[in-house]
């Protein structure tokens, strides 16, 4: 006993015991012992943390002081609200790319009279005397483009000196979009030209992919609030720009930029959004801006009807950010995040006035929230960024799974989009031909999704629900590349009653399938990293899985590049993937109904859980987290024993 209080004074700590049931004890490193001061300070109902640096009642945001400020109250509940009006603004800019950059049909002036050139893209389909056009996928970032193929015969007759379909010098346009003009027709990116629509389109992708990167380290170190109206400025001005290009390389250099400051808006928003609620309420309340920005998908195409212009479009859909520029006056900082990085200052006065504004009287402050906090006022702020997550056990692990999940999630999702609107597949139905008809039929399958995980996520959880979605994603998957070639054989012996019509028909219900559960993966993935990063890495970590999303899209423009070349072979390789997926997603944590980690040490003791929950009475062979203590003795572990929460998980973290 006498060589383990010396070695405790000393600051020594022995190593964490072996993993036991995938449940671990925060790394030696990030444990630092209490000071003898914090000690006596602490309240004797409050045993003190071995991972933090002052008390753990401050510590413990969803279950004392969330409480004590009157839990989801109306100042919360305001503040919700204001989370959820701009997703319908990130909706128009995400898909807007749809309207500014489709590729129209041509024709060809000569000597006075107009010759229709077939564009021949790989995106349309000419059905008798009429051509259409297939709309993209459905994403939560915007889907990556479609490269036009070989031009084929034009229809009609040009002048008998001329071999090329692409010998024109004025062409007139007819846009699928709704729009007179858009930016292919105004500076005629047609024939040798073309590769730039598609440059354009990437450039607002990529400009997501390094937003998300680099504003959600930056929201860890100065703060969601300051990212949040920082990025709201600056699209503004890009934004507006972009309807003032003179060029298309103009365009595609300002698109780059707004997709960077959209991407900002975007992850501080759903920070924001997790940060503020209790646990009962994180899910739908996501959920809810979800469905608002499906909102705007489906308001988009009446929105370039009544623009016309391209122009005039992308000025109506960046006005609105103006509405944001108040938030600078009614919008705090998050106080979770604040409480996390130990700013006890600015936190003391935010919570004053959020009791001010829910009408909590400070009496009812049973647990010492305030007294707590006013002898941590002179505690210097401690930040930390995302890197810090390298030298953890756990914690680096999930964040991995989830980035690979949504990788796969969203690099999958092309693959069963593009089965769907394959010519092929679609001859013989001409309502699937139209660019209307695609687009509405790509929302009304996310929609679609995004009702499903209500369900499945509120009765299996998040790890429940990730896993069931991904089964489903890898059997459409499997099965669209095993079983329609084996059927493809098949419909070549007419014995055997097979037609191509049946094969068809498979290939639409299993693309309808995969885009259904493959678009459930992605969302979910995002969510479930929110819930399981703590606080002061909650930005970084957001933003890998966001990026690895970004990823997972790119790889359909390099597909697009090459023609389809290896097009079969994409489509194997995420397959794969996506059974890696299911194995991997077992290790993850179960974070329905538990707090939000606040610190590290928070999130390495967010480990997994068994998948079956022991029967009432039934002892675990395994010990939990707040059970695996250091002991020596019969009599030192009854001693530690008696500190340990009633309500604590086998997560290691506080049920609220």
């Amino acid at each position: 006993m006498m060589a383990i209080d010396r070695d405790r004074e000393s600051g020594w700590m022995r190593e964490p015991e072996a993993e036991e049931n995938g449940s671990v004890l925060p790394a030696s490193s990030t444990t630092i012992p209490p000071s003898s001061e914090e000690m006596s300070a602490a309240p004797a109902s409050s045993p003190a943390h071995p991972g933090s640096r002052y008390n753990p009642l401050l510590l413990d945001f969803d279950g004392s002081v969330l409480p004590f400020l009157g839990g989801l109250g109306n100042f919360n509940k305001r503040l919700v609200l204001l989370t959820w009006i701009p997703a319908l603004f990130l909706s128009f800019s995400q898909f807007s790319d749809f309207f500014l950059l489709d590729i129209p049909d041509k024709w060809c002036k000569t000597n006075g009279t107009m010759v229709m050139m077939n564009t021949a893209h790989d995106s349309h389909l000419r059905l008798g005397n009429a051509t259409t056009t297939r709309a993209p996928e459905v994403m939560l970032l915007l889907p990556p483009p479609q490269l036009p193929t070989t031009p084929s015969p034009m229809v009609g007759t040009l002048p008998p000196n001329s071999n090329d379909s692409c010998l024109c010098h004025q062409w007139t346009y007819q846009i699928h979009a709704g729009l007179v003009q858009n930016v292919v027709s105004k500076w005629d990116l047609v024939c040798d030209s073309s590769w730039k629509v598609h440059i354009a389109k990437f450039s607002l992708v990529v400009g997501l992919i390094f937003g998300y990167l680099i504003t959600g380290c930056i929201a860890d170190w100065i703060g969601r609030r300051l990212v949040l109206l920082f990025s709201v400025v600056f699209n503004l001005v890009f934004g507006l720009s972009v309807a003032l290009s003179v060029n298309v390389t103009m365009f595609s250099t300002l698109r780059f930029f707004e997709g960077f400051c959209l991407a900002g808006i975007f992850l501080c928003l759903y920070a924001l959004r997790i940060e503020l609620c209790p646990p009962g309420h994180r899910f739908m309340i996501t959920m809810v801006a979800s469905f608002i920005g499906m909102a705007g998908q489906f308001l988009l195409p009446g929105l370039a009807a009544l623009c016309r212009d391209w122009q005039v479009l992308q000025a109506v859909i960046i006005c609105p950010f103006i509405l944001m520029l108040s938030y600078w006056y009614i919008f705090p900082e998050s106080l979770r995040w604040q409480m996390a990085t130990m700013q006890f200052e600015t936190s003391k006065k935010q919570i004053l006035q959020i009791l001010h504004r829910n009408r909590v009287n400070t009496e009812s402050d049973i647990k010492g929230v305030m007294p707590e906090l006013e002898r941590e006022l002179l505690r210097r702020p401690k930040k930390v960024c995302i890197v810090k997550v390298v030298g953890t056990r756990n914690l680096w692990k999930n964040i991995l799974v989830l980035c690979v999940n949504s990788l796969t999630g969203y690099g999958i999702h092309h693959c069963f989009a593009k089965s769907l609107m394959d010519p092929e597949v679609n001859m013989n139905t001409s309502i699937m031909h139209n660019f209307y008809a695609n687009y509405f039929a790509m929302a009304g399958i996310t929609l679609a999704s995004c009702l499903a995980m209500c369900p499945v996520v509120g009765f299996l959880g998040r790890r429940g629900g990730l896993l069931l979605f991904m089964i489903l994603t890898a059997l459409a998957s499997l099965l669209q590349l095993g079983l329609l070639n084996l059927i493809g054989k098949y419909t070549q012996r007419p014995d055997t009653g097979m037609s191509e019509t049946v094969k068809n028909k498979f290939s639409i219900v299993f693309s309808i399938i995969g885009m259904f559960s493959s678009h459930a993966v992605g969302s979910l993935s995002v969510f479930f990293c929110s819930e399981i990063t703590p606080t002061v890495i909650r930005g970084g970590g957001l933003g890998l899985v966001l990026a690895s999303a970004g990823f997972g899209m790119l790889t359909a423009p390099i597909m697009e590049l090459h023609n389809q070349k290896g097009y079969f072979l994409h489509h194997v390789i995420f397959a794969c993937c996506t059974l890696i997926c299911i194995i991997c997603i077992l290790l993850l944590p179960e974070s329905k109904n538990q707090n939000l980690p606040e610190n590290i040490p928070d999130g390495e003791h967010y480990t997994r859980q068994p998948l079956l929950p022991h029967k009432k009475g039934e002892q675990p062979l395994l010990l939990t987290n707040s059970e695996l203590k250091d002991y020596s003795g019969l009599h030192d572990s009854v001693a530690m024993g008696d500190g340990v929460s009633e309500n604590t998980t086998v997560n290691g973290i506080k049920s609220a």
